[in-house]
């Protein structure tokens, strides 16, 4: 009878709280009903016919409004399943209150959209067009902001460079699938990370490339209340059956897993074989650094993202290549210790992973909605005057610091070599991190690597890998007992040590193998011998000329490596050490070398690399770090 009672309870408290989850839902509906005009599957036409579905929410106003403009390929539509869904609402009323209208579009091809779908879109055209359409319209003053995270955000920067005079503002967040190339990086909208596959967009393309000839459309004669009333209905959505990614990578060859997994047909069998200058990159909307950027910005990025690198390294390049002096000075940047998107889930005792980074909040719709008053309003809020250039998160000491630069002026590059006696494997053996350059007896680390047994990735600066990583800091000792990574390790330092800035690294090696990969990992280890990672990164030696040009490995001949740049804000508080791995894999992370110099994509068998890494006077393999004076 006890547990009949309590499990009545229980029912009682959880309808309980889907009642008020439901009239939750429904309050922000009214609210927001209450404020502003709403227009749902406006069809807005394209300059070749195509029209995409939008939603615009105004304010009940005769007033002109400025526009916040959100484009998506996610499905935003109001209903699903027959239930009402609220995210666009919030979001809409959340604008509408502060006095903007809100719009949010799908790309071309996705769900009501017309047309046919490709990753980003093209928004050179379409991004441009409707920045046109909405101008035209009686209600908008002309000024237009774009705001989004992640796949809302990639488009913004290729139609910054086409500079839309009614563009007056961006709010790029987690933006680094819109970047081609830039600076050191080649990733072609992180499809790369120093030439091997990250392999995050197989299972984000299963659930989001389009199997154009199975879409259903609706015909042109349609109307927005035609649309709007059967949307209740049909929202377009596909229900893909959901798949176990952490075996779902493992199968080989790379380019037929979604094919394996009964996956739509779409983008991904076309993208897969592209090589990491492939002339069909330069065709879409990713952004390039010959190209021109007109728009100032207000960027977020993540310590925890997949792609703090070229973001950090875009945002410096636009205030060094603005198109004029008001939008070279007008690029602000925020850099939160969280993962990818997770801005506003920070919390009082913020965990990423499983390491405690403490108090990360931020007022973050303050912030943004603060820069759009300037740049979309004209409101003399002082904007540009009071928020920080740079404003970026520092971990172990658990603060917001802020600079008029990135790196801050106060970060100096120091060299920390790599050395050991030859028995550098694993958490247990001599290797050790020094400033002091090494002789020239110093041992060479070896070890195998073989792709059918890869180093499993274990955190990380990641996302949308499903059940196969999860994201964040993780403590890496058990990890580092396998023979197949190098460790190297400072001493624990006596005083605190801050290093905010690019990590550098260069490594001198050699392999039996005509091609294979070099991983490197740069960890926070703590007194206790927990060791959690900052950041990752790696390089396909094929690619060490240059990501133009595929240059084999003879057996034996030693090769200098210089590695994609990390990033990372960390303290290392007195009693702490410096470590980095090295290895020749981490997977599913990145896609495994199949050490054979073929197409890596094609290949379901691999041979067994013996890999070494050289350290001495004549080879100075070494990590530089970017070390704040006090």
């Amino acid at each position: 009878m006890k547990n009949h009672s309590s499990f009545s309870r229980l029912v009682f408290a959880i309808v309980l709280g889907l009642t008020n989850y439901a009239y939750a839902q429904e309050d922000v509906l009214k609210q927001l009903q209450g404020i502003a005009t709403i227009e749902q599957k406006v069809m807005m036409p394209m300059r070749d016919g195509a029209r995409l579905a939008t939603d615009i929410y105004r304010p009940k106003t005769d007033k002109p409004v400025p526009i916040v403009f959100s484009k998506t390929p996610y499905n935003f539509n109001s209903w699903g399943d027959g239930e009402m869904r609220q995210n666009s609402y919030k979001e809409a009323l959340e604008a509408v209150k502060r006095g903007y209208a809100y719009v949010v579009q799908n790309e071309r091809g996705k769900f009501f959209s017309e047309g046919e779908w490709d990753i980003l879109g093209p928004p050179t055209t379409d991004g441009y067009d409707a920045f046109s359409w909405m101008v035209k319209q009686p209600w908008s003053n002309g000024k237009i902001g774009t705001l989004g995270c992640s796949s809302t955000a990639e488009w913004q920067m290729a139609v910054a460079a086409l500079d839309h005079p009614a563009h007056a503002a961006m709010v790029p967040m987690g933006f680094g699938a819109g970047v081609g190339r830039v600076g050191p990086f080649m990733e072609q909208g992180n499809w790369y990370r120093g030439g091997a596959q990250q392999m995050l967009f197989t299972t984000w393309l299963y659930g989001t490339q389009v199997d154009a000839f199975a879409r259903p459309l609706f015909q042109k004669t349609a109307t927005s209340e035609d649309l709007t009333r059967v949307s209740r209905f049909y929202d377009l959505a596909p229900e893909m059956p959901k798949v176990d990614w952490a075996q779902g990578l493992r199968y080989l060859p790379v380019q037929d897993i979604i094919k394996n997994a009964n996956g739509q047909k779409g983008v991904y069998e076309k993208m897969i074989v592209r090589k990491p200058n492939d002339p069909e990159w330069y065709k879409g909307g990713l952004y390039h650094d010959n190209m021109p950027f007109g728009v100032p910005s207000y960027w977020f990025v993540s310590w925890y993202d997949v792609s703090n690198g070229p973001n950090l390294a875009l945002f410096n390049h636009v205030r060094k290549n603005g198109t004029d002096a008001q939008v070279r000075d007008g690029q602000y940047l925020v850099i939160a210790p969280t993962l990818h998107c997770a801005y506003k889930r920070a919390s009082e005792n913020t965990i990423v992973g499983e390491r405690s980074v403490g108090d990360a909040r931020l007022d973050y719709d303050g912030m943004i909605y603060g820069w759009f008053d300037y740049w979309l309003k004209g409101e003399p809020n002082d904007v540009l005057k009071t928020t920080p250039r740079v404003k970026y998160y520092t971990m172990g000491s658990n603060k917001w610091q802020s600079s008029d630069t990135w790196p801050p002026a106060t970060s100096e590059m120091t060299s920390y070599y790599l050395s050991s006696g030859g028995r550098a494997n694993s958490l247990y053996g001599d290797g050790k991190l020094t400033t002091k350059a090494v002789g020239k007896d110093e041992k060479v680390d070896a070890f195998a690597y073989d792709p059918a047994f890869p180093v499993p990735s274990y955190g990380g600066n990641v996302c949308c890998t499903g059940t196969a990583i999860q994201g964040g800091a993780y403590d890496q000792h058990q990890m580092e007992t396998r023979q197949d990574i190098l460790v190297y390790t400072t001493e624990p330092f006596a005083n605190g040590v801050e290093l905010t800035g690019s990590i550098e690294t260069t490594l001198y090696v050699s392999s039996d193998a005509k091609d294979t990969d070099f991983t490197v990992k740069l960890v926070d280890v703590y007194p206790d011998g927990k060791a959690y990672n900052l950041d990752e990164t790696i390089l396909r030696a094929r690619y060490r000329e240059g990501f133009d040009k595929e240059v084999w490995m003879d057996k034996g001949k030693v090769y200098k490596l210089t590695l994609s740049p990390m990033a990372t804000s960390n303290y290392f508080a007195p009693g702490h050490s410096v470590r980095v791995e090295i290895s020749s894999s981490n997977f599913p992370r990145f896609d495994r070398n199949m050490n054979t110099g073929g197409n890596n994509y094609s290949e379901s068998k691999g041979v067994i690399a013996h890999n070494q890494v050289l350290h001495s006077a004549q080879y100075p393999s070494q990590i530089r770090l970017p070390i704040v004076k006090k």
